[in-house]
């Protein structure tokens, strides 16, 4: 097996690093970048340094990945409004045709040269600890790393973002909640390399605490916590989902009872058809509800929360009344959520599906008063329902009872009603809502196919 995955990793290793023509062509468009940015700097009442970060500047990127990450650092006591302004200023020098995005602040992302480019503000703060905005630890992590990371690690690094890739744990934005680069670098070099990762990674027993720099002052309770070497009140890996830390160990696993190129390769399945869809409802006997609404028009890293809340606040509302969810999942159209006004009348499309085990509840319910003997509360109990049109009350051990009239028999009339808006949904989805929605039921939800069939491929055939 030993010289198996060594043979397997070389392969990998050798089609993810960057040619040197590729490495030539970077380091003339960050050089093009650079001059761009300190030519605007130069123009502006303030100092500032423009930064080279992220894994182009620890040479930590995948051969064929087009990004780069220019940081422009102001000096802290600036004021935010003058940050942000100038910030803008140089970012749009930089990038003429670029966008502004919103993150903690403004910024300015852009084509440049066929890479992807954004150009970020950040405060020049001398400690970490004493960041104003969450990107002022960037350039900490990127001296940190830059000091640790030697050519074969890098490599190692490489390696083990194709399989974090691969295997769908890669990315720390809150749709993903993966591996950042950053986390993916600080446990190459705090194992030592890629195997040795790998081979910890299937014996984890969560919660796993490590500590680069020997903190020792904090405490998370998150199922994989890595402490920030250059802030001690941070989890590097606080985004992480338990779900993506087990994900790693099925693979990790997989990997080294067999490895192979082909688990260091995305595979994309095929998507579900409108007729796959009724085909699977059909075969398990639950059934689906769904709303589709008009997803909100907000950044990504807030539309998904807000969906993940709505959801779950849903879900906990469908089984108190009896309708025991079976699972839950929510979905959204590429685009939605990217804080643009380019979308059209109709806007972009969110999901959230709830698959019943109970389809239908009987039309009364039992409503249990308190004991016979709480002879005050009884009294008050059996005295409200004595004149009332329901079954009762009686006495079924020592309680009153009644069985009253249900408000809703069915997870679709419960939707359909304004009780849906007393749940907990994310703000912003309540306000969709509230400006209309369609209720989906059993086969209805094939309709959704032709804009969300790999999401309903990997809902009705699921995989680690």
């Amino acid at each position: 097996m030993t010289d198996e995955f060594a043979a397997v990793v070389s392969r990998v290793r050798e089609r993810v690093t960057p040619t040197p023509a590729e490495r030539e062509r970077l380091e003339d468009v960050v050089n093009d970048l650079t001059d761009r940015a300190e030519e605007a700097v130069a123009d502006l009442p303030v100092d500032a340094d423009v930064l080279l970060v992220g894994s182009t500047a620890r040479n930590t990127w995948i051969a064929g990945d087009r990004d780069i990450d220019l940081f422009v650092s102001f000096p802290p006591d600036l004021d935010r409004e003058d940050l942000e302004r100038y910030g803008l200023q140089v970012g749009h020098a930089v990038l003429p045709d670029g966008h502004e995005e919103y993150a903690e602040h403004p910024y300015v992302v852009g084509e440049y040269d066929g890479y992807e480019v954004d150009c970020v503000p950040c405060y020049n703060v001398e400690d970490a600890t004493d960041i104003q905005s969450a990107v002022d630890r960037t350039p900490f992590h990127t001296r940190y790393l830059e000091s640790r990371l030697d050519h074969d690690l890098a490599d190692e690094v490489r390696v083990c973002k194709q399989f974090f890739k691969a295997i769908g744990v890669y990315g720390s934005d809150l749709r993903t909640r993966g591996f950042s680069g950053f986390l993916t670098e600080l446990l190459v070099v705090e194992y030592g390399g890629f195997r040795p990762l790998v081979e910890a990674a299937a014996d984890w027993h969560p919660p796993v605490e490590l500590d680069p720099e020997d903190h020792g002052e904090e405490s998370f309770e998150d199922p994989l916590v890595v402490i920030d070497p250059t802030d001690p009140e941070r989890n590097v890996a606080a985004v992480l989902s338990a779900e993506n830390v087990a994900r790693l160990q099925h693979h990790a696993r997989e990997l080294l009872a067999d490895p192979r190129e082909e688990l260091f390769e995305r595979t994309e399945r095929d998507p579900f058809s409108a007729a796959d869809v009724r085909e699977a409802v059909a075969d398990r006997g639950t059934t689906p509800v769904a709303l589709r609404f008009t997803a909100p028009d907000i950044v990504e890293d807030q539309l998904w929360p807000q969906l993940e809340k709505s959801r779950a606040g849903i879900a906990a509302e469908l089984d108190r009344r009896g309708f025991d969810v079976f699972r839950s999942d929510a979905f959204a159209t590429d685009g939605a959520g990217d804080g643009s006004d380019e979308d059209d009348a109709g806007g972009e499309t969110a999901v959230v599906l709830f698959e019943l085990a109970v389809a239908e509840r009987p039309r009364v319910e039992r409503h249990e008063g308190p004991p016979v003997h709480v002879r005050e509360h009884a009294r008050g109990f059996s005295e409200k329902y004595a004149d009332s049109e329901e079954y009762g009350p009686f006495v079924d051990g020592d309680r009153y009872v009644v069985e009253r009239a249900r408000e809703f028999t069915t997870a679709a009339d419960l939707l359909s009603s304004d009780a849906l808006f007393e749940m907990a949904l994310g703000a912003h989805v309540e306000s969709s809502l509230a400006a209309g929605y369609d209720v989906l039921v059993g086969e209805e939800i094939a309709s959704l196919a032709d804009s969300f069939g790999a999401e309903l491929a990997a809902y009705f055939d699921p995989r680690p």
